[in-house]
């Protein structure tokens, strides 16, 4: 298979990044500045790194193209590039609201429709949205980051319906709390919290979601779409 990986130097993506790669698959993968992040992992696995801010619509098209033609097309996408920032809403500033947006719904908009004409093309693919458990339940001073999620929700099944019959699927994962740089700011009375609050009283690792990611870019996978899956350890039910 030939995977485009977004957000794939730190966390869940690199993670992701590494679970194909290690398994022989042609893998390229989209940073956004850390290019020293980007450069080990690549020298690690072997990857393709693409530097592209994808919360902009011309950089999305040609990190898509390059990834296409160094690959030489593309069967899965998988949009996990994503930000988060704890605010009380009324602190929220514009700025705040519009990167929140840009990076967490937009970014998957512009990849997404990027990849797809190849993959209608050769009437198969996977599109695979990284989204969060707080985009189901709703998560106290992130509005903006939960809203962000929730609408990448209804993304994944509106478009699950509307490029099934050309042969692709799409899904979702909201993975819970994972051990993330985006988590690295959580102080660990914080951490041992929501570990209580988890039934299965453990924090996620990136690895954990890196395998569903590849299960539903798999063959065995080639009839689920338009489902969202938690990998939360129960925290969301």
């Amino acid at each position: 298979m030939r995977i485009l990986i977004t957000g794939g130097s730190r966390g869940i993506g690199r993670a992701c990044v590494k679970k194909f790669a290690e398994c022989g698959h042609k893998v390229a993968f989209v940073y956004r500045a850390d290019h020293a992040a980007a450069s080990s992992l690549t020298a690690e696995c072997g990857a393709l790194a693409i530097c592209a801010d994808l919360s902009v619509s011309s950089e999305a098209k040609r990190a898509v193209e390059d990834a296409r033609v160094a690959l030489g097309g593309i069967d899965v996408l998988i949009n996990n590039v994503g930000i988060s920032q704890i605010k009380m809403l009324c602190d929220v500033t514009d700025d705040d609201w519009q990167r929140m947006i840009n990076t967490n719904l937009s970014s998957a908009f512009f990849a997404s429709q990027s990849a797809l004409p190849n993959m209608v093309s050769q009437k198969c693919g996977r599109i695979i949205n990284i989204g969060s458990m707080w985009g189901k339940t709703g998560a106290s001073c992130e509005v903006h980051y939960s809203a962000s999620k929730a609408a990448l929700r209804g993304f994944t099944m509106a478009l699950a319906k509307e490029v099934g019959p050309s042969g692709i699927t799409v899904n979702a994962i909201e993975p819970g709390v994972i051990r993330t740089d985006m988590n690295a700011s959580l102080d660990e009375h914080t951490l041992a919290e929501l570990c209580d609050e988890t039934p299965l009283c453990r924090l996620g690792e990136p690895e954990d979601v890196a395998e569903l990611a590849y299960f539903l870019a798999s063959d065995s996978a080639s009839f689920i779409t338009g489902q969202i899956i938690g990998v939360d350890g129960g925290f969301a039910v």
